[in-house]
């Protein structure tokens, strides 16, 4: 065979009652066989020994040893080992697999030449790539096998592999264990370094997935291949150079990862979180000169196993005198002490040292000893021991049990998967259904120490077994310091993320949130709302209570306007007062003295209704201070409106007679009045009815205040309510315009057109302010626009009047009237002559 060493395969073999095998990477062989079909290959000697894969072996040896001490365990019985080089390679460990079934150096299938002791299981191998092999091949023999290091997630199918069980987890639960490991640490920036093998695809695939679902992004995920590759290591370590992402996870091999941290180092990148679910590579790697800069910061995960006693001492009380029969203990030994072993019949160059023999293992352990996972052996040996006893002291109590001369390897199976024991330093161990170890995982970190010394650190736990949901149990240490891996920094509270276009969602711009918005934490896709009792604050990261406001009796604006509908209201009630006192004066008689009592009244009920617009609406005010408002100005306008028509009627009539006479009775106007206020008190009727007014909050008008207003109900109807009195008001000043040159001393036509103007002005104007006014300005437009029509009304019909009866009373009586009639139609003879004098005075 191309991989094996010329002559027959190296092994370490003692004899027993039952044996165990055992496959190990102990002489590693990396040339390709080229095979030209007219000649026996020649076989490829060893390129390197596997210190660490040599350490396990013996790991192993020390486990069958301990057993065999204790008299608790496979009584009477001594265990016998076969352990045996696979090389790293597949082609040797089907072979050496093949061998130890049937007992042969080059076997027959199916066929087993010689007698001796059982064989029980085998134990191995490191690699999953191996052990797939091998739990293929055993697996049609229902052959039991213990792999103490292949974590491949297909080995877990019972129906491809149904004799093989495994003392680690699986990738499946590692890359779940890493995956969350890197979400804990705050990584959402990452690179995949994946093998491109089956270990390397489906560990990486199971990773990606993880990662997508807890909205980690992948920059690169980059494969190595598993042969060696100068141009594409050079290519994966390029792309690493143009990435951004510090975070990196690894799933490769050895030799792998130590040729990438070997060019990482030559172009000196560093600051790199390396996150591992393994550290055996990052262990070996750190051998190298310098490298430990390179993974300063580096985390890896390692099953919580059990703790060998004892084995440093066995280890280093090694020698190859002692255990000739250990065939490769020759060859560790040259390699670590850089000598050669004088072997029987051999010559040796003189530029070569013989060892001495003298030489030493104590004080050459292994670097990173505590981390590198050569103990991981142990566990296997023990649980196929505990299932040995189990099968042949008939304990498992389900019936399955045997003797040493009908044992049956596949008997093995069914206790081995039930076997529960506790190893000598206390650790439990069990397999779960689908053969694999239930465990937790121990947390390293790669720490420099002050003396600068760099070493591994226990930092932490990960129980994937006990996790909440989807998300494992994970227990670090305070103070863990991780460098960022993020594409963009954190959203800070009162940001949120904008997504960059045509990157992945890791990469984001903040942008502050809007007016009216926040975000109470960090790294919000959106910001949001506050609720309507609530505003944000100035720095939009959290939401404040709103101060209720409005229009209050108490506040300045509030107070000035309350004097000022006082004011008004008063000096109405004095002009009503002034009527009444000289109500049988000329003036007062001459301007129909029922419609000037009606419209005082009604101005001065005008000049009142303000104060239902202030103070805190409630259900009441609502319904009272747009329907009170406009019933009380309908009045005023048609008092107005008979007064104008009542004017222009008298001047107009020239022949007595006439039917138009029965218009200028008191109880026309009246009537008028009335007719007019009642089309006003149905419009306000069906608009209470349908859609009244009713209180509502405010949260858009003021910021960090709730403004408590009237909302009108149904628009159409306050439009329909302003409308009717919009053209009361239109059609009494036109009225009034068209009459105001009519001559007479009694005639006041000017002074009604001059207060309409002043009326139709100021709602013209409230129109467009009432629309663009928020919170409390909308209330004070309304007030306002009250106010002003009132006091244009009062001050444009009345305050002339009141001139003459209190400052000019001479011109108050019938001489004096009959004076200014007299001086008022000298100057206008010559142009209309045709004008009649004044009727007849108004009652």
């Amino acid at each position: 065979m191309g991989w094996r060493l010329p002559g027959s395969s190296p092994r370490f073999e003692r004899p027993g009652d039952v044996v165990l095998g055992g496959s190990f990477s102990i002489l590693q062989f990396h040339g390709v066989v080229r095979l030209d079909f007219r000649s026996l290959p020649a076989g490829l000697p060893s390129s390197r020994v596997s210190r660490w894969g040599y350490r396990v072996a013996q790991c192993f040896v020390f486990a069958v040893e301990e057993i065999n001490r204790n008299p608790h365990l496979l009584p009477n019985l001594t265990l016998g080992f076969s352990i045996r080089n696979s090389g790293d390679s597949v082609h040797g460990a089907l072979h050496e697999t093949m061998s130890f079934l049937t007992g042969q150096e080059d076997p027959v299938p199916n066929y087993v030449c010689q007698s001796g002791p059982p064989r029980a299981a085998l134990v191995g191998d490191t690699r999953s790539a191996l052990s797939v092999a091998m739990a293929r091949l055993l697996g049609l023999y229902k052959f039991p096998q213990v792999s103490y290091s292949s974590t491949l997630p297909s080995l877990s199918d019972k129906t491809q592999f149904p004799s093989f069980l495994r003392t680690r987890i699986s990738d499946f639960m590692s890359s779940r264990a890493v995956t969350q490991l890197v979400l804990h640490l705050g990584c959402s920036w990452v690179i995949i370094l994946a093998q491109d093998d089956d270990f390397g695809q489906q560990a990486s695939a199971l990773a990606a997935r993880e990662l997508e679902e807890a909205d980690i992004c992948i920059e690169f995920h980059l494969p190595v291949p598993s042969q060696h590759s100068p141009e594409k290591i050079s290519t994966v370590v390029q792309k690493m150079l143009t990435s951004t992402a510090t975070g990196v996870l690894v799933f490769l091999s050895n030799c792998n990862f130590m040729l990438i941290l070997q060019r990482l180092l030559g172009v000196h990148l560093l600051g790199q979180v390396w996150v591992s679910e393994g550290l055996l590579h990052t262990a070996l790697a750190l051998a190298m000169p310098g490298i430990s800069q390179v993974l300063q910061g580096a985390f890896g995960l390692l099953c919580h196993g059990s703790r060998v006693r004892g084995f440093p001492e066995f280890f280093a009380n090694l020698h190859p005198t002692r255990t000739p029969e250990d065939m490769f203990l020759g060859r560790f030994w040259e390699a670590t002490f850089g000598c050669r072993w004088p072997h029987r019949n051999s010559t040796v160059a003189g530029d070569i040292w013989l060892c001495s023999g003298r030489e030493s293992l104590r004080g050459h352990e292994h670097p990173f000893q505590s981390v590198s996972e050569m103990d991981i052996a142990y566990t296997a040996v023990y649980s196929v021991t505990h299932a040995l006893q189990d099968l042949l002291s008939c304990e498992g109590g389900d019936g399955v049990c045997t003797d040493l001369q009908h044992f049956q390897p596949w008997q093995l199976l069914h206790p081995l998967r039930k076997v529960r024991f506790q190893t000598p330093d206390g650790t439990h161990i069990m397999f779960d259904a689908n053969g694999d170890l239930v465990t937790t995982f121990d947390v390293f970190q790669g720490q420099q120490s002050p003396e600068g010394q760099f070493h591994f650190v226990h930092i932490g736990t990960v129980d994937p077994h006990r996790s909440p949901g989807d998300r494992m149990m994970i227990h670090l240490k305070d103070g863990v310091q991780v460098p960022s891996s993020v594409c963009s920094t954190s959203c800070e509270p009162g940001s949120s993320q904008i997504p960059q276009q045509g990157a992945p969602h890791c990469c984001f711009e903040c942008r502050p949130c809007p007016e009216g918005q926040f975000a109470n934490q960090k790294d919000m896709q959106s910001c949001r709302q506050c609720p309507e009792e609530l505003y944000p604050s100035q720095t939009r990261d959290r939401c404040l209570p709103r101060t209720e406001t409005f229009l209050a009796f108490d506040e300045p604006l509030g107070l000035a306007l309350t004097l000022v509908v006082l004011a008004l209201a008063g000096l109405a009630c004095l002009v009503l007062g002034v009527f009444l006192r000289f109500r049988d004066t000329p003036v007062v008689r001459a301007n129909n003295r029922a419609l000037s009592y009606v419209l005082l009244a009604s101005l001065a009920l005008c000049a009142l209704c303000p104060l239902l617009f202030l103070g805190r609406p409630s259900p009441t005010t609502c319904l009272l201070r747009q329907t009170t408002f406009a019933v009380v100005f309908t009045v005023a306008v048609s008092c107005v409106l008979a007064k104008t028509l009542t004017v222009v009627l008298a001047f107009r009539v020239t022949r007595p007679g006439q039917r138009v006479l029965m218009c200028l009775r008191p109880s026309a106007s009246s009537s008028m009045v009335f007719v007019s206020s009642l089309m006003q008190v149905i419009l306000c009727g069906a608009w209470l009815g349908t859609s009244p007014p009713f209180p509502q909050k405010d949260a858009t008008s003021e910021p960090g205040h709730l403004v408590l207003l009237c909302q009108e109900g149904s628009g159409v109807a306050f439009s329909c309510v302003l409308g009717y009195l919009g053209l009361l008001a239109v059609g009494t000043f036109s009225v009034a315009f068209l009459a105001r040159d009519l001559p007479d001393t009694f005639n006041e036509t000017k002074f009604l057109t001059f207060s309409m103007l002043l009326f139709c002005s100021v709602w013209t104007a409230f129109l467009p302010l009432y629309h663009s006014a928020r919170g409390k300005a909308t209330v004070a437009v309304e007030v306002f626009s009250v106010l002003a029509s009132t006091a244009g009304l009062l001050g444009g019909i009345f305050l002339p009047k009141c001139y003459l009866i209190l400052l000019k009373p001479e011109r108050n009586t019938l001489v004096g009237l009959r004076l200014a009639h007299q001086a008022q139609r000298v100057p206008r003879s010559h142009r209309n002559t045709g004008t009649p004098r004044f009727p007849a005075q108004y009652p």
